[in-house]
């Protein structure tokens, strides 16, 4: 069950579950501008001028889970993170999520020779828009940079390990002149 204190999703497409059967279904959805400005703020983003994904639903396993798999596109504007500069970028994501029943005691893990961890069954409906806007979040660069932007080598890093003394050597340099 949602958090009652809990806002709702910015990009939020519910479908109820009682409509998902095990024939597959397809849904086209785009964010308007203001679902666009609310992600932008949800994600640190400079700006989203577009998003929008195919979706397929469907059930399996004898209906007692549901197979989310899509496609997202996005243009998102990010900050450089050596120049705070804006960073245009193309985003083109395929994801699978499965949707099922998870013991409530049960250890989550996660194998990554799996195609895909199974998230808990939402109650009422699968919200498809947050779903893609999760995915969103984890396609997007988390170091940007603007093209020719760069780390100088010598800011605050100190001196190159090759040019830093040897600590050792300061310590019985120490002993030689304290002794």
């Amino acid at each position: 069950m949602a958090d009652p204190g809990a806002s709702p999703p910015e990009f939020s497409r519910p479908i109820e579950l009682a409509r998902i059967g095990t024939a597959e279904t397809a849904h086209e959805i785009s964010a308007t501008q203001a679902e666009r400005e609310a992600l932008t703020q949800r994600f640190g983003l400079l700006g989203l001028a577009r998003l929008e994904a195919r979706v397929r639903v469907r059930r399996t396993h004898a209906g007692t889970q549901v197979h989310l798999a899509g496609h997202l596109s996005a243009d998102v504007t990010q900050a450089c993170v050596v120049t705070l500069e804006p960073v245009d970028n193309r985003v083109e994501e395929d994801f699978t999520l499965v949707y099922g029943e998870v013991a409530k005691d049960a250890d989550v893990s996660v194998d990554v020779d799996e195609e895909s961890v199974v998230e808990p069954l939402p109650v009422g409906s699968l919200d498809i828009g947050e779903a893609v806007a999760q995915e969103l979040a984890l396609a997007l660069d988390p170091y940007p940079h603007a093209p020719g932007a760069a780390v100088e080598s010598g800011a605050g890093a100190g001196p190159a390990p090759a040019d830093r003394p040897n600590p050792f050597s300061v310590l019985a340099n120490l002993r030689k002149t304290k002794g």
